[in-house]
């Protein structure tokens, strides 16, 4: 006997039909269904990510960069606490401690492993020339310390300390030794290029900060309303491609009167290096605007009544944000050295002001370099900070990508 399905039963393959639709009922597919609790929990972890979460497993696949993130991370905490790692005031001078060289630390003592500690130093003047000497006494040990107590002063410009990073035992007043020796004024270096650190990282980082927000407002506007508005703002960015950066960063500089205080010349280096600095990312900025302006989504922030300020920088600008990081990682480097160009060449800061820049013009001639040629370490600290920043950067861009693998 022949098994016959009902009439009015459907057939597994036959499509459901919502009641009293009739014949024009549109069909539900089986894809079209809504994921239910249980299958969205069971999801791979990439299908539901935000962006930022992708864009970091990706940058965690490149080791190189991920070493480079940790090498910037440790420079900026020693540009946010100096005082905490310094070991003299970086400002005290001693003509007598003139052109130390470099205490190093040791570890091995008579043949055998010892705590790390550095050798005494003793100065003897040459009779023919003149000149100070300065030799080890191997008699004198002072072993390093750590969180010693030291001079006092406020731990991120707030809490009143006085522990210090490293130390050492039985040095005290000018017996504290130098690790990377004294300039021709007796200045301790390690202490300098702790106080430099500050002043060059944070010129690089607010000069990329304002250039970044001019960027992205002239950019964004420029883009999004195109027309007269577009035009104008694009010949002012050529016309500030077709200026020389160098001639134009040398005169702005020499401009700026002798008789002002550091923290205005700090300003106004910052504001030189910012203004000429903005016209790159303004243009990758309008060139994304124009293709986003257009997109479903800018749309529909406009037909619900949205601002033209919301829709740039509450909808556009958010969409290629990690676009905007890796621009920005790459550009800090370039600001850092600009900054130690100017001040290498007395157009930037100046003493009493401690940067990279300004502890290199104690290098400045040949005979200086022979005779002290630790006064280049400032500029050994610029090669690794710089090649942190680039290799960051290209790690960062590499993973903001949604097209890499």
């Amino acid at each position: 006997m022949d098994e016959r399905a009902a009439p009015d039963a459907p057939r597994a393959d036959q499509a459901v039909k919502a009641p009293g639709a009739g014949a024009a009922a549109p069909e539900v597919e089986a894809a079209d269904a809504p994921e239910t609790p249980a299958a969205a929990a069971t999801a791979p972890a990439v299908y539901v990510a935000p962006a930022w979460k992708l864009t970091w497993w990706r940058f965690r696949k490149h080791k190189l960069a991920l070493v480079c993130l940790w090498v910037f991370a440790l420079i900026a905490l020693v540009a946010v606490a100096p005082e905490f790692f310094a070991t003299h005031d970086p400002n005290a001078t001693a003509a007598s401690r003139a052109y130390i060289p470099p205490q190093t630390l040791r570890v091995v003592h008579e043949g055998r492993l010892v705590w790390p500690f550095v050798y005494g130093i003793e100065g003897q003047r040459d009779p023919r020339t003149l000149r100070m000497e300065w030799v080890i006494d191997e008699g004198t040990r002072y072993p390093l310390r750590l969180f010693v107590k030291g001079q006092p002063y406020r731990l991120f410009g707030l809490v009143p300390t006085d522990r210090h990073l490293i130390g050492f035992a039985g040095a005290g007043g000018r017996d504290v030794p130098h690790l990377l020796g004294t300039d021709r004024l007796g200045r301790d270096q390690w202490s300098r290029l702790m106080y430099g650190t500050r002043i060059s990282l944070s010129i690089g980082l607010v000069a990329v900060a304002l250039s970044t927000v001019l960027g992205i407002v002239l950019g964004g506007i420029s883009g999004y309303f195109g027309g007269l508005v577009d035009n104008v703002i694009q010949r002012l960015i050529e016309l500030l491609q077709a200026l020389p950066p160098i001639p134009i960063w040398l005169a702005l500089s020499a401009s700026l009167p002798r008789s002002w205080p550091v923290e205005r010349v700090y300003f106004a280096i910052t504001v030189i290096l910012a203004l000429l600095g903005w016209t790159r990312l303004a243009r990758e900025v309008r060139g994304r605007f124009l293709s986003l302006r257009e997109e479903d989504f800018v749309t529909a922030a406009r037909l619900v009544g949205a601002s033209r300020r919301r829709v740039i920088f509450a909808h556009m600008v958010p969409s290629f944000t990690s676009h905007i990081i890796a621009a920005v990682t790459l550009a800090v480097p370039l600001m850092i050295l600009n900054e130690t160009f100017l001040s290498f060449l007395g157009l930037g800061l100046r003493p009493p002001a401690i940067s990279w820049g300004v502890m290199l013009q104690e290098a400045q001639n040949l005979q200086s370099v022979v005779n002290a040629p630790w006064l280049l370490i400032p500029g050994l600290l610029v090669i690794v900070t710089v090649l942190a920043l680039n290799i960051l950067g290209d790690g960062l861009r590499d993973a903001a990508d949604p097209y890499s693998t």
